[in-house]
């Protein structure tokens, strides 16, 4: 028998250190906190286990699926526009551009 790398001898000297430390009275109650604790780690690990799967099953069907292209019709707004742009370049073209003078030390 070999738990956690820890064979027969070495869990009869820790059982036995066990007794002597926290006597016959308090060992059986140690140990079922003990056990309370380890249980309660396995199922927070199953817990987290199953839950990460979930979120990778969920991951592969979202990416295994197509991509759809959902563009829609420009709307009128986007379409008209408040100037024309020749007026704009013409009036780019008669208009100096602005100097800076802070720029000159």
């Amino acid at each position: 028998m070999n738990v956690f790398g820890i064979g027969l001898p070495e869990m009869a000297v820790i059982t036995i250190l066990a007794l002597v430390i926290f006597g016959p009275k308090k060992l059986p109650e140690i140990g079922r906190s003990v056990g309370k604790a380890i249980r309660g780690f396995q199922e927070a690990s199953k817990e987290f286990e199953t839950e990460f799967k979930r979120e990778a099953e969920q991951l592969e069907k979202v990416s295994k699926q197509p991509m759809e292209a959902t563009l829609e019709p420009p709307t009128p707004k986007a379409l008209g526009s408040t100037s024309e742009p020749e007026a704009d370049v013409e009036t780019a073209k008669t208009e100096e551009p602005a100097t800076s003078e802070s720029s000159v030390s």
